[in-house]
């Protein structure tokens, strides 16, 4: 990336982001000005008319734009120039250092925002409540290593096996509407659904009966029930 007076930034830039760091920047108090974004939009220069897409994925994998089947690499510089165009992935975030001290950035990631958001869609209607839960948690730990630069390691390989298990049903299509720098879901589909509408309206039949919630919560609750009655009759800790 080119420097001069008025381009005083550190740029690191690849297909899935565009960071910014130096100058102003460096007070976590300063707002960017808008000379420090490259690839997006400000949202309020954005388009007034919201624009809708389909992005389709196959076994956690993108692999079309509205209905399109694309490689990777242009699917990503669709994605990118989409998302862009309305403002989408403007982050600023003060981040931990591998060394331990915090530094601020800014990053514009358009195209990375709109996979990010649609495949986490089409994993809530794909994936049970155990296996979505863990893998939010690893996701932490996933990232920690990359950015950490331990990708050849024993453990991101078997995280990534732990993924590739996971990914098996994350196939279908989330439709998306960009709008001044918002990235909306507003439908999600797949063949592997977990969804059932006739649970979601919680209306009676052979598989459940509200009855059954009473005695759930009881349950649920007994523990705590059972802590506090028997704090109550200890002796406080100072």
């Amino acid at each position: 990336m080119s420097q001069s007076k008025e381009n005083i930034y550190s740029r690191d830039q690849n297909l899935w982001h565009l960071s910014h760091e130096g100058g102003e920047l460096e007070d976590p108090w300063q707002a960017p000005n808008e000379r420090v974004y490259q690839i997006t939009t400000s949202p309020q220069a954005a388009p007034d008319r919201p624009e809708e897409i389909i992005v389709g994925f196959e076994r956690g994998y993108p692999v079309s734009l509205n209905g399109e089947r694309l490689p990777p690499v242009t699917l990503m510089e669709r994605l990118n120039e989409l998302g862009g165009r309305h403002g989408i992935g403007r982050i600023d975030l003060v981040e931990n250092r591998l060394v331990g001290m915090k530094s601020r950035g800014v990053y514009e990631q358009p195209g990375a925002t709109i996979l990010s958001v649609a495949h986490k869609e089409l994993e809530h209607l794909t994936l049970d409540r155990e296996t979505m839960h863990f893998k939010d948690m690893l996701a932490l730990k996933y990232a920690e290593l990359v950015y950490y630069g331990l990708w050849y390691t024993p453990l991101r390989e078997a995280l990534d096996a732990f993924v590739d298990v996971t990914q098996r049903t994350v196939t279908g299509e989330v439709r998306l509407t960009l709008y001044k720098g918002n990235c909306i879901p507003t439908g999600r589909r797949s063949p592997y659904s977990l969804y059932s509408m006739e649970l979601a309206t919680f209306g009676a039949d052979a598989i459940y009966d509200q009855r059954d919630a009473e005695g759930f919560i009881n349950l649920f609750g007994l523990p705590l029930k059972v802590a506090a009655l028997l704090r109550q009759q200890q002796t406080p800790v100072s």
